[in-house]
C-alpha cells in the first residue's frame, strides 16, 4: 500500500498528490511514469512522474478528473492509501548539449513538461516554457513553473489571460524574432503535439514529444501502447514515451486514442451514479 502524503486541487479537473514510494523517488528520473491501481477491483492506469523528492520518498503525481479511476482516485484523501504504484518505467529523457530550449505544455501536459523544464534547468539549460490552457480557470504550477524557466509565455485559447491564441502562434512568433533553440519538446493533446512537430520541422528544429497511447501492463507485453514511428512500430511504455515528434504518425495515434471514448463515457456515468447513491445514502 502506498500513502497519500498530501493532496492539493490545482484546478477544478486536476489534482496533485503525493504518494510515499521511496524506492520509485529514489530511482526516477524526468520522462518517466509509474502504473498505479487504486484497488482490488480497479484498472491500471499510467501516469508520469511529476516530480520525486529523494530525502522524503515522495513521488508526485498530477492527474485530471476524466474517467472512472481518476473518478476513484481523486475521491481519496490524505492519509489514505494507493494498493499498485510501480515503476519507474519508461525511457528517461535525454538531453545533451543542450544550451537552449523551448518546453511547451498544453493542458494537463503541463505536468509531464514540467519535470522536463526543471531537468533542462538543472543542467544550466536556459529554458522557455509555453503553457496553453482553454481559459484563465485552467492554469496550474504558473509559479513552479517561473522557478525553472527564463520566461515563462502563457496562452489561452479565449484570450482570458496571457496570449489569445494557441501555443503554436507563440512559438513561431519566438522562431521568426530569431530564437534559437536547440531542443523543442512539446507534450499535450495529440493535435497540438502534431502542430508544433509540423512547425517545427519547417525550422529544422530537433523536436520531443511524450506519448500517452493506452496502456496496460507497462512491460511492452499486451501491445496496447503501440505507435508508428518512422514506419516502425513502437510501444511507448518501454521505447518511450518521448520520440521524435517529426517521426510519429500521429493521425494513426490520434485515430487509435478515440477508440474506446463511448465505453470510457459509459463507465464514468455509472461510476457517478453510484457515488451519489453513497453519499445520498
Amino acid at each position: 500500500m502506498y500513502k497519500i502524503m498530501k493532496k492539493r486541487l490545482l484546478n477544478p479537473q486536476v489534482v496533485l498528490m503525493d504518494v510515499y514510494a521511496p524506492r520509485i523517488a529514489k530511482s526516477a528520473k524526468a520522462g518517466q511514469f509509474i502504473i498505479l491501481r487504486v484497488d482490488e477491483k480497479g484498472e491500471r492506469i499510467p501516469l508520469t512522474i511529476a516530480d520525486y523528492n529523494v530525502e522524503t520518498g515522495n513521488v508526485t503525481i498530477i492527474f485530471q478528473i476524466v474517467g472512472k479511476t481518476t473518478l476513484t482516485l481523486a475521491a481519496l484523501s490524505q492519509g489514505d492509501s494507493i494498493l499498485d504504484f510501480v515503476g519507474p518505467l519508461g525511457v528517461p529523457s535525454h538531453f545533451e548539449s543542450v544550451k537552449k530550449a523551448a518546453v511547451i505544455g498544453g493542458g494537463l501536459g503541463l505536468a509531464i513538461a514540467y519535470p522536463q523544464a526543471k531537468a533542462l534547468h538543472n543542467m544550466g539549460t536556459e529554458v522557455d516554457f509555453i503553457a496553453g490552457f482553454r481559459n484563465k480557470d485552467l492554469i496550474f504550477l504558473e509559479d513552479e513553473i517561473n522557478k525553472v524557466s527564463k520566461r515563462t509565455f502563457i496562452a489561452t485559447d479565449d484570450g482570458s489571460a496571457g496570449i489569445k491564441g494557441f501555443v503554436t502562434d507563440v512559438l513561431k512568433k519566438l522562431i521568426e524574432q530569431g530564437e534559437e533553440y536547440d531542443v523543442v519538446i512539446a507534450i499535450g493533446p495529440l493535435v497540438m503535439m502534431k502542430a508544433v512537430s509540423e512547425l517545427t520541422k519547417k525550422y529544422k528544429i530537433k523536436t520531443t514529444v511524450s506519448l500517452n497511447p493506452i496502456m496496460i501492463d507497462g512491460t511492452g507485453m499486451c501491445g496496447g501502447c503501440r505507435v508508428t514511428v518512422d514506419g516502425k512500430t513502437k510501444f511507448a511504455c518501454v521505447d518511450g514515451p518521448e520520440f521524435d515528434g517529426h517521426l510519429v504518425d500521429f493521425d494513426e495515434a490520434i485515430a487509435r486514442s478515440g477508440m474506446y471514448k463511448e465505453i470510457e463515457l459509459n463507465a464514468v456515468n455509472k461510476h457517478k451514479c453510484k457515488m451519489e447513491g453513497i453519499i445520498n445514502g
